[in-house]
Formats: structure tokens, sequence, C-alpha cells
């Protein structure tokens, strides 16, 4: 468990110093003991009140994080434990209308233990009101950051934490959608957890308290800023090129490049995400119990702007890793923001595991979500290009390659094997398939071939 901060002090952590306004909220009648006319509700409401200094569970205004304007839903957990009632949907309601209203982000610092038992179904369906309202406000391609705290439990983890773009935790913040009181005896507490959470894709980072600031200002900078303008293809870093080619930088043969492809000399990933941005922020996780490390994604600046990515590592990419890409590019182009892809994999994981995880839905998912992105999305083939598993990362008709790379629809090795080819005519049938950087361009698969320093 982390040190409980009130909703007042997790507004002083995260907003610049004097920029927080608090938002008039509505006015609602109420029978006695509301709305089930629950013996001892109003005492309750009353000693809350006295305690906290609050007379609701959240605290809703706008201020500025680290100089970016947003609006601020802060859960008051001393009060009835954070508990969503009707009138906390009416201040839920007002704060995400009064974002589109302004065009501000929302960003929901949320620690609360669920419904309210006092007001029975009518405050379980204020979940479907903040459903409803996280609804609308994605679709005026507004971004919704969520800070879970401890406790973060039961709807209000189901609503605004889980349905945030962008998730947040603070570390050993109890997470979890059974709160501890109504868990199987015999469940493990760790599973509960922000660390597990983000180990299932649920979070996309556990921040310590004293960055949250920071960590949530670079992000409102980099959500809140759409473009138009299509990313630019990075210039390619270089490998070592052999003798034979270091006048031209390309490979002589379809099997030159699948060796320069794979060779562990040339630049990953990483380095080519280093080179590109100024500074970026990491997706993690997609949503649906898995992570894959062998895909990366986030957001970053490059030149100024926003630009979001997707790369692969150069190992072959799971299930989680097409969902968290197809998660960051829906993300991308709701928001306006460009996208950038690089490719880099021997292909899809083909193993039993991952044909249990679904590998061909989060596939075709991948492939749908690059189609029907109306933001600008570029590729770079930095590496292998292993057939379908490569190719649903690429951006029809905006694709480039480097010199140390190939794209095929399958590996020359296994093209022989089908073919009941012996080895020694592996080599041969790279070249019949036309993999090679200057192929490409010819067939008009790609539109051209990055250059760069050599090294």
């Amino acid at each position: 468990m982390t040190d409980r901060h009130s909703a007042r002090e997790i507004l002083a952590l995260v907003t610049d110093d004097s920029t927080f306004a608090e938002l008039p909220y509505p006015a609602r009648d109420s029978e006695p003991d509301g709305p089930l006319s629950w013996q001892g509700y109003d005492a309750s409401r009353t000693r809350a009140a006295g305690r906290t200094g609050e007379t609701e569970s959240v605290v809703c205004g706008t201020a500025d994080v680290g100089g970016t304007r947003a609006v601020l839903i802060a859960f008051e957990f001393g009060f009835l434990g954070g508990s969503l009632g009707e009138r906390t949907g009416d201040r839920l309601e007002a704060a995400y209308t009064h974002a589109r209203e302004h065009r501000l982000p929302v960003v929901p610092l949320v620690a609360t233990g669920g419904s309210r038992m006092q007001e029975g179904m009518l405050a379980l369906t204020q979940l479907q009101r903040v459903a409803r309202q996280s609804v609308l406000t994605r679709e005026a391609g507004l971004p919704q950051l969520a800070v879970l705290r401890d406790p973060t439990t039961g709807g209000g983890w189901a609503t605004l934490g889980a349905g945030a773009d962008v998730v947040l935790a603070l570390p050993g913040a109890q997470v979890g959608f059974a709160g501890s009181r109504v868990r199987p005896p015999d469940a493990d507490p760790a599973a509960y957890t922000a660390e597990a959470q983000m180990a299932a894709g649920a979070a996309d980072a556990v921040v310590r308290p004293e960055d949250l600031r920071e960590t949530l200002g670079r992000w409102l900078r980099l959500l809140a800023s759409p473009s138009g303008t299509p990313a630019p293809p990075p210039a390619a870093l270089g490998a070592g090129v052999s003798e034979a080619t270091a006048g031209t930088g390309l490979p002589a043969t379809g099997w030159e490049a699948v060796q320069r492809a794979r060779s562990p000399r040339r630049p990953r990933a990483e380095r080519y995400l280093d080179a590109y941005f100024t500074h970026r922020e990491a997706i993690d996780g997609d949503r649906c119990g898995g992570t894959d490390a062998g895909m990366l994604c986030g957001f970053g600046e490059h030149e100024g702007r926003t630009v979001a990515y997707a790369a692969q590592t150069g190992s072959a990419t799971r299930p989680a890793g097409y969902r968290t890409a197809a998660r960051l590019i829906r993300l991308a182009d709701r928001l306006g923001i460009p996208v950038l892809t690089l490719v880099d994999t021997p292909g899809a994981a083909n193993d039993a595991e991952a044909e249990r995880q679904g590998a061909g839905a989060a596939i075709a998912d991948l492939f749908g979500a690059v189609a029907a992105a109306r933001t600008p999305v570029t590729t770079l083939v930095i590496g292998e290009g292993g057939s379908g598993g490569a190719l649903a990362l690429a951006a029809p008709g905006n694709t480039w390659a480097t010199q140390d790379s190939y794209f095929s629809v399958i590996a020359p090795e296994l093209a022989a094997a089908i073919l009941k080819r012996p080895p020694h005519e592996v080599e041969a049938t790279a070249d019949h398939l036309h993999i090679r950087p200057q192929d490409l361009v010819e067939l008009g698969v790609i539109r051209g071939v990055m250059t760069g320093d050599v090294g």
C-alpha cells in the first residue's frame, strides 16, 4: 500500500503552482438519506465531509500541468471510500462536458472503492454515465490520461482508469476490479497491484509520486499536439557493408540482403528511435492481458512536433505486440498525430501459445488499424521484413527501406523447403524472390531506399 494522498494533496502534487481552479458543481435535490432512504446515510456523508473538508468524493477543476491546461478529476478516498453516487456522477459529467467545450485533455486521479451501496443500482448506473462521457470525449479527439492511486478498484477502475488512453500508476497501489474485501480468500494479493497490472498489459507505466507532475506534463504536451503532416522517414544509420558493395551501399544479391538484415552489427529500433526523437514516452500492453518486448510503441517529439511510433525490435512479434501497435495507431489517428512504424521481424510468432493467444486475429486487427487510419503513416524497413507479420505494420504507399534490409513474402529457407529445393539452393531462392531494397523499389513495393552514415 502506498501513502494515500487526499484529493487536494494529489492536485497540489501534479499541478503547476497557483493554477488550479475548481469547477462549479451541479445542484441536486435529494430525499432524506438518499434515493433508497438508507438509514444513517445523511449522517455518514456529514461525518465524511467533516473528516475531509469535501462535500463529495471527487474534486474537479482545471489547472496547468507542466504548462498544459487540463481538466483534473481527483478522488477523495476519505469521503466514503471515494465511492461513486449520483452527485459524483453529476460532477464527473460536468467536468467532461467542460473539457469538450474548452478542448482540454482530461486527467482522472483515481482512488475509489467502487459504487456507493447506500444508493444501490442508481449508484451503479453512474458507471454508464461516466462511460458515455468518456466516449464523447474520445470522439471529440481529446486525450484522457488516468493516474491510478491506492486503491483503484471496482467500477472506477473499469471506467475512468482502464478506459483512459494512457494509464499511469503509483508504485504499490492496489489496482483491480475486485476490492480487498470481496476477493476469493485464496487470491494472491500481488495480482491486484499496479505492478501486476502493468505486467498484464493494463497499465503503461508505474511512476513515483515525485515524478508524476513531470511525467504527466510530458504526456499532455505530446498528446495535445495534432499535426496533419506525415512523419519523415528516418535516415539510415547504417551497419557494416561488405567490400563488394562498399561503392553503392546496396546488397549485390538477395542472400546478402538477408545476411545484412540479420547481422548483429546492424542498428536496431532503439537506436533509430533515440536518433529520431528528442524525447519519447512509451505505452505498454495490449489491454487484453499481454505485453511484447519485441514491439516498442509510444509518442515522441521530432523536430518540434509529436509523432507516434510502433517499432519491431528484430524478434518474432507476439500477438500482444500486434494488438499494442493497433492500439497505438488508433489512438494517434483519433488525436490527429502522424505515425512512424519501423519494420524489423523475421515474422509473426508461430508457436502453439501464439495461436492460443489469437495470432491471426491480432495481425488482422493491425492490418485493419493501418488501413483505416486517416492520420498519415510512414514506414521504414530497418532489418528483416518477414511475410505478413512484417507487412501488417507497413504503410501502403509510404514505405521506405534501409540498405541493410529485405522484405519477402517468406524467408528464403522456408521458401526453399516448401518448394522442396535442397539447402544449397537457398541463396538462389533469395534472388528469385526479389527481396533486395532496390528490387522492392523496382517492383513498386517501397518508395525508395534511405541512405545515411555507414559505420
